[in-house]
C-alpha cells in the first residue's frame, strides 16, 4: 500500500514539474513552429540576397570564432534532421531493405 501511496507522490511531483515545462514549449511551438505567411516573403527574401552578397564579398571570412561554431552547430543539426527523416523513411539505419 505504502508503495502505491509513493508512486502517486511521484506522479503528482513530475505532472507539477512538467506543466510549467509544458507552457513553454507550446509557448515556442505557436512561433517557432508555423510555416511562414506571405507577409514574411520580402523578409526571407532580403535575408537570401544577404546570404548570397556574404558569400560574394568573402565576408564570411570576417566573423567570429562564436559565430563560426554556432553556425556550424546549426548546420549539423539541419543535416543530423535530415539523417534522422532518412533513417524514418526507409526505416533502417543502414541502408535499405530489398526483397528478392
Amino acid at each position: 500500500m505504502s508503495g502505491a501511496i509513493k508512486k502517486v507522490g511521484l506522479i503528482n511531483s513530475f505532472i507539477a514539474t512538467v506543466k510549467p515545462n509544458l507552457k513553454t514549449f507550446v509557448k515556442y511551438a505557436k512561433v517557432e513552429l508555423t510555416p511562414p505567411k506571405l507577409s514574411d516573403l520580402p523578409e526571407i527574401k532580403n535575408e537570401i540576397s544577404k546570404m548570397i552578397q556574404t558569400a560574394q564579398t568573402g565576408r564570411w571570412k570576417n566573423i567570429t570564432v562564436k559565430d563560426a561554431t554556432l553556425k556550424s552547430l546549426i548546420a549539423l543539426e539541419v543535416y543530423m534532421w535530415f539523417y534522422v527523416g532518412e533513417c524514418i523513411g526507409k526505416r533502417h539505419l543502414i541502408g535499405y531493405d530489398i526483397k528478392l
